[in-house]
């Protein structure tokens, strides 16, 4: 290679390095200096910027992560022992609020002749429609329209506890509902007739079965209640 050749090649690779920056230069808005400086630095301060970048998408993945998780928290609906500590009620520990709500009049009835006609020697004695025995306790079985409140609706009776929509009756229509009490006695001296709004947990399916009635009133957290319901 002569040095002719040399030098001008040496000039165009000159060029081209200058044609670079001033390109760089113009783009970024950043001098020749500031970019000699960035080169000397380059890899503690890109080292630092990746950090920060890291960091700030662990702090967002943080934070949506909590959002999520406040969201879930919001929707739960099981809880546990720990949270009914010192609970005098299914209220204290449920926010019954986050439900729809509907005002009904709620009346009382039994598996007796008085409110199915029915005797104790009947086949169908305390069957309900649904094919589950009658049965108050924890998660007690109502009667409901079914237009409306289809079988397997969970339903919070504030004074009552959860109802699950087990029957119908020819005088249970629209806002009406029929609480299962054990006795006439029963019915008389704790319920009666009232109207108030009842919070609507689970629409049912139009279905429910034995199984299903007995692990809702299972509920480990919730059988200190469930003893409160079953000894009055």
């Amino acid at each position: 290679m002569n040095v002719k050749s040399f030098i001008r090649r040496t000039s165009l690779v000159i060029l081209a390095i200058v044609a670079f920056l001033t390109t760089i230069s113009s783009i970024t808005n950043v001098s020749f200096a500031e970019v000699e400086v960035w080169s000397k630095l380059k890899s503690p301060a890109v080292h630092m910027i990746k950090e920060a970048k890291a960091s700030d998408s662990s702090l967002r993945h943080t934070v949506l992560q909590g959002k999520s998780l406040n969201h879930l928290k919001e929707k739960k609906r099981y809880i546990s022992s720990e949270e009914i500590e010192g609970a005098e009620s299914l209220a204290d520990v449920i926010n019954f609020e986050q439900y729809p709500s509907a005002n009904v009049v709620a009346t009382g009835y039994t598996a007796g002749i008085e409110s199915t006609g029915k005797t104790p020697d009947h086949p169908e004695y305390g069957i309900t429609y649904s094919g589950v025995k009658v049965k108050r306790d924890l998660y007690s079985t109502i009667a409901a329209d079914l237009n409306v409140y289809p079988i397997g609706t969970i339903l919070f009776i504030p004074d009552y506890g959860f109802g699950v929509v087990a029957d119908k009756g020819s005088a249970i229509n629209g806002n009406k509902i029929d609480l299962y009490y054990n006795t006439v006695e029963d019915v008389y001296s704790q319920w009666g007739k009232k109207k108030l709004d009842v919070y609507v947990i689970e629409k049912g399916n139009g279905k429910l079965s034995e199984k299903k009635l007995d692990e809702l009133n299972e509920n480990q957290a919730l059988q200190v209640f469930r003893q409160e319901i079953t000894d009055s």
